[in-house]
């Protein structure tokens, strides 16, 4: 059990590898299409991106997947997709049209505040709920990924409010991926789940937009690449280790490793020129500490559970 949990462990982790990888893809993308964002509005371009990128998942995994393709047909599968890709494609979304407005440091602490809402949520919902080592690793966790572009400058106002509603649903997404994926084949529900984002993106393009010509934007010469890699890795790689991996753990530890992401972001974002690294990215040395502190918990949770089972 223990080398499951930390195989889940070192899963999730190198999701926030590929994450932060997608803040430089997505910025890439966005870059390309001021002309776009000023004639389809924010929220259309968006729709397009959010659609675009998982439309190239779920075309990747079609073909090579039977359990994906059947479960199509599931009225089972159907209900968690719906659940989990409802609420990604509503994080998504929030969060990409808060951060037009709002500085890169607000963004990332705002954002962070998903790993204190899974915390507060696993307790009203989850059958697992966080230890008090736990509640110590999501403050460490927390501050660490809301400070490491600098100290957050809020001033209350729609972007802000935005990202911390995309923040709530992104806790709601790791209590209820925690939850389906036990029930339902994960690869299962994935495929499911992605149908639900195109879809709804898709219908957030033309209803934002008023326009169905905002889907050239996917088109475009520099949105092309970095869609694929949103795509490839960003979404199907991404979010199919998500499923598998993270029933394994508690809830609010898969936060707290979630939170590695802004790490990653800034210093891809830095290797790109879109960022600049400052002393302030030394407090991701609090995710770290407050990773170690809870592995090192359930780690001991899972020997005393060990010892209290017995030899077979």
């Amino acid at each position: 059990m223990a080398t499951k949990r930390q195989q889940a462990a070192l899963g999730l982790f190198s999701v926030t590898l590929l994450w932060g990888g997608t803040f430089v893809w997505m910025k890439q993308a966005l870059n390309s299409l001021d002309s776009e964002l000023a004639q389809y509005s924010t929220a259309g371009v968006v729709g397009v991106i959010v659609c675009s990128r998982f439309l190239i998942a779920f075309l990747a995994m079609l073909p090579f997947s039977s359990t994906a393709r059947a479960a199509l047909s599931s009225k089972e599968d159907w209900k968690g997709g719906l659940i989990l890709g409802g609420l990604m494609l509503a994080g998504f979304v929030l969060q990409m049209i808060g951060i037009e407005s709002v500085s890169p440091s607000v963004s990332a602490f705002l954002t962070s505040l998903y790993v204190v809402f899974t915390a507060i949520l696993s307790v009203k919902i989850s059958d697992r709920k966080p230890t008090r080592i736990m509640i110590l690793g999501v403050g460490l966790a927390t501050i660490g990924a809301g400070f490491i572009d600098g100290p957050p400058h809020i001033v209350w106002g729609l972007g802000e409010l935005l990202t911390v509603v995309s923040a709530f649903f992104f806790a709601l997404h790791i209590i209820y991926t925690d939850r389906i994926t036990k029930q339902l084949n994960p690869i299962a529900v994935t495929s499911t789940s992605f149908v639900v984002l195109i879809t709804g993106a898709g219908a957030i393009a033309l209803i934002a937009s008023g326009d169905a010509t905002v889907f050239k934007s996917a088109w475009k010469e520099g949105v092309i690449i970095p869609l694929l890699c949103l795509g490839l890795f960003g979404s199907l790689a991404c979010i199919l280790m998500l499923n598998i991996f993270q029933k394994h753990l508690n809830p609010t530890h898969a936060a707290i490793i979630y939170s590695f992401e802004p790490v990653w972001a800034t210093l891809y974002g830095w290797q790109q020129g879109l960022v600049d690294v400052s002393i302030w990215l030394a407090m991701g040395i609090l995710l770290l500490v407050g990773n170690i502190i809870v592995e090192m918990d359930e780690s001991s949770e899972d020997n005393h559970l060990s010892e209290e089972a017995g030899p077979e």
